[in-house]
């Protein structure tokens, strides 16, 4: 039997990784409507992509900031396991997603293939991180 500081780690990562799927099928969801959505699905991939690694994080035990910068999860990712962060060092293209593109005027508007890619960045770190996981 799990000791109850554990459970409540494993049922927080279990939140983060729902919350994160919940974005990524989001972004997945603005892509595919007519037209797609490519600003909000750029964010949305971002932001699961940040989530899955909060997630993972919280399973490891690795206290992490209050940050939307992808590269200082990946630092702290590289702590536990080096390696998968540096297969995970691509989705660091998604930072302007995060805060950037939320204000009009910071970024041009994201090509249709920019949006694809940013989902895919996304997806990627999802499923690394889940083969990963001792949840797997």
């Amino acid at each position: 039997m799990k000791p109850p500081e554990d459970k409540v780690r494993w049922k927080l990562a279990g939140q983060w990784f729902h919350k994160a799927e919940t974005d990524l099928q989001a972004a997945e969801a603005l892509l595919s409507r007519e037209p797609p959505l490519l600003y909000p699905s750029c964010f949305f991939s971002q932001q699961a992509a940040e989530k899955y690694l909060k997630g993972f994080l919280t399973l490891r035990q690795v206290e992490f900031p209050k940050t939307h910068v992808i590269g200082e999860l990946l630092d702290l990712l590289a702590g536990v396991d080096a390696p998968l962060a540096k297969s995970l060092a691509g989705a660091t293209a998604l930072n302007p997603y995060g805060v950037e593109a939320r204000y009009p005027g910071d970024m041009p508007e994201p090509e249709l293939s920019e949006a694809k890619m940013a989902f895919t960045l996304a997806t990627k770190v999802r499923d690394a991180l889940l083969r990963a996981s001792p949840l797997a």
